[in-house]
């Protein structure tokens, strides 16, 4: 099996990746929800219909596109009618099958509709651009981790392929999810993660330190979005594993 589709250094990825999305999680914290960038037109902008927020996410990928991101097997795009890339394609063997699996505008609601709240307090301050950079941040780290599930799944469909192809021609979801599910390892992220946000969230040596944003926040993140969409990145990808 390739090194990187073995599982303990998926895993190793998984954790490096958590410091990623609770740096940025805590940067975008610092500014208020400024609901405002998230609005169709709330922020006018020539010839643009979208939200402040997307027009800076879209011309963040077009960039990000140009440079042959998205040719990668765990980045996925936000938007669409991206250029192609001007870098010479790199010729290599991809890990996982190929899909178009991409459950990014999921993860965009939710990102604007519940982590946004949670995560921020004041209503607007006014920091629209930088509110937006670091919504481009989280939202990439976020999206990342969670697709990465592919690389799970494909990992441990070739640990017991007889298994997982008779549960896929069943097309039983049911089973499969109860696969993809070890408690004592979700148990084990969850306490990790609320440490590390406790750790990375207050100044150091500080006499009353102060948290940026609440640990049991990211903890509760994790446990509410994370953790579940990877599962169901992981699911989509057995259904479709193979065709």
């Amino acid at each position: 099996m390739r090194d990187e589709l073995i599982l303990e250094n998926i895993r190793s990825n998984l954790i490096r990746q958590e410091e990623t999305i609770i740096f940025s999680l805590i940067e975008r914290a610092q500014f208020a929800k400024n609901s405002k960038i998230y609005e169709k037109r709330g922020i006018p902008i020539k010839d643009y219909d979208d939200s402040f927020m997307m027009f800076l996410l879209n011309g963040t990928e077009k960039l990000h596109s140009l440079v042959r991101r998205y040719t990668a097997p765990d980045e996925h795009p936000f938007t669409s009618g991206l250029p192609e890339p001007f870098l010479t394609p790199m010729i290599y063997e991809w890990p996982i099958r190929k899909t178009n699996i991409n459950i990014n505008d999921k993860i965009m609601k939710i990102y604007i509709n519940e982590i946004i709240q949670v995560i921020c307090e004041k209503e607007d301050d006014g920091n629209y651009g930088s509110s937006a950079v670091n919504d481009i941040y989280a939202l990439q780290a976020i999206s990342k981790r969670i697709h990465y599930g592919k690389f799970v799944a494909e990992s441990k469909f070739l640990l017991n392929q007889e298994f997982y192809s008779k549960l896929i021609k069943e097309k039983n979801k049911e089973e499969l999810m109860n696969s993809l599910t070890d408690v004592t390892v979700e148990k084990k992220l969850l306490e990790r993660v609320q440490l590390k946000a406790e750790t990375y969230g207050q100044e150091p040596n500080a006499k009353n330190p102060v948290l940026k944003i609440k640990s049991e926040v990211i903890k509760e993140i994790y446990m509410k979005y994370i953790i579940p969409f990877t599962k169901e990145v992981e699911l989509l990808y057995l259904l479709e594993r193979l065709n």
